[in-house]
């Protein structure tokens, strides 16, 4: 059983979530605590698996409760509570920076007690799951070796979701798959003249970390689906922005792509590319979700493909579900390039333990190595530039 801590003040939302965990598969509520300052004995004394966490609380909020328990408790997952709105966005950006896991968002809008609990399990239950699926003694995943490479079936240790929600794939340690293939490699790389990249959950940090190390210079544009809801994205982009050398906007209809600029989906909108004579436009759609998503990895990676075609490289970071899974395969039969993250630093290796398991990959990093490998291939078939300015 995973154990759950609930932390927040209010009685109300306590209620609720416990409500909405109650009856879930191998998921037990083992305490609660009304803010941060009492959670923190709570969860010596109890050794949650997992925590959700409001952020407004008194004594101790949950920003600082976040902060506090990393300092003794690194790896337990830590779900917040959000409100969405320009204000819970940046809190909730703040706790991930902080060390928080993962957030979902309050229910708004809702007409009854039961809906609200609904939409808690909905957002909430695949999430725990994901996060702390992890027991002890469950074999580790086998490392790569050959093998034919697969169709697109789901990959191993999927299973589904919540009726209308992504597929969660087994966590880091979750029951060892078959081999996944090793892709057949392209012995003469070619001129790169696009970045794109889709994450999921712990994709804010994981983006951090790529995009702080990647040169003022960068000679292309990038392209970033991160699954996101409205306002959050727009927060996101703008706090990239004021942490990393490139400028980093939330995309809107008609933008121009321009090196060193990072382009970022915009909550309930897809983004795709479009050609206007010499220049590449940005295009947001409101096409119906793909695997449960929108923004969705996978519309954005096929239309990079269509304009680039083997001129693409994408990376696909940590993330729940397979979004991404189709759209590396249609890079791939265009002839580009697709990085994953390796399982071990990877929050959830569900999006890139998905395109490994369809033999899509052909490499797979650590996160503190997949900045030097998007420079590297961004090099081929390019001058050596005088300097580059890195952090």
């Amino acid at each position: 059983m995973i154990r759950v801590l609930v932390v927040d003040d209010s009685v109300v939302v306590r209620r609720l979530i416990v409500d909405s965990l109650t009856g879930a598969p191998n998921i037990e509520v083992v305490g609660t605590a009304a803010n941060g300052l009492l959670a923190q004995a709570k969860i010596d004394q109890l050794k949650p698996d997992a925590i959700t966490m409001d952020i407004e609380m008194p004594q101790m909020d949950g920003i600082a409760a976040v902060r506090e328990l990393r300092k003794r408790h690194k790896r337990v997952p830590v779900i917040m509570f959000s409100t969405l709105s320009a204000a819970g966005a940046s809190a909730t950006l703040e706790a991930l920076a902080a060390g928080a896991t993962d957030y979902v968002t309050k229910p708004s809008n809702v007409g009854s007690v039961a809906e609200s609990i609904a939409a808690v399990r909905e957002q909430l239950v695949p999430k725990i799951h994901a996060l702390a699926g992890r027991r002890p003694g469950t074999p580790t995943r086998p490392a790569l070796g050959p093998a034919k490479r697969p169709g697109l079936a789901p990959p191993p240790g999927y299973r589904p979701g919540l009726p209308g929600r992504p597929g969660v794939a087994a966590g880091r340690g979750a029951q060892a798959p078959a081999v996944p293939a090793r892709p057949v490699r392209r012995t003469s790389p070619g001129r790169v003249d696009i970045l794109a990249i889709g994450s999921s959950t712990g994709g804010p940090d994981a983006l951090t970390k790529v995009l702080t190390k990647l040169p003022t210079d960068l000679p292309v544009p990038i392209v970033v689906t991160q699954h996101m809801p409205p306002v959050f994205t727009r927060m996101f982009a703008e706090r990239l922005d004021r942490s990393t050398p490139l400028r980093v906007v939330e995309a809107g209809d008609g933008m121009e792509l321009a090196p060193g600029t990072v382009y970022i989906a915009p909550g309930d909108k897809h983004l795709v590319l479009q050609r206007r004579n010499t220049a590449t436009l940005t295009q947001l759609s409101g096409a119906p979700p793909e695997n449960s998503c929108r923004p969705a990895v996978d519309v954005m990676f096929r239309s990079v493909a269509s304009l680039y075609g083997a001129a693409a490289y994408a990376a696909v970071l940590t993330g729940m579900g397979y979004d991404g899974r189709g759209g590396a395969k249609v890079l791939r039969d265009a002839g580009a390039e697709v990085l994953a993250q390796d399982e071990a630093s990877s929050v959830v290796w569900g999006m890139p333990g998905a395109v490994v398991g369809a033999g899509l990959a052909d490499d797979v990093l650590p996160l503190d190595k997949i900045a030097s490998a998007l420079i590297q291939r961004v090099q081929v078939g390019r001058a050596p530039r005088a300097t580059a300015v890195t952090r």
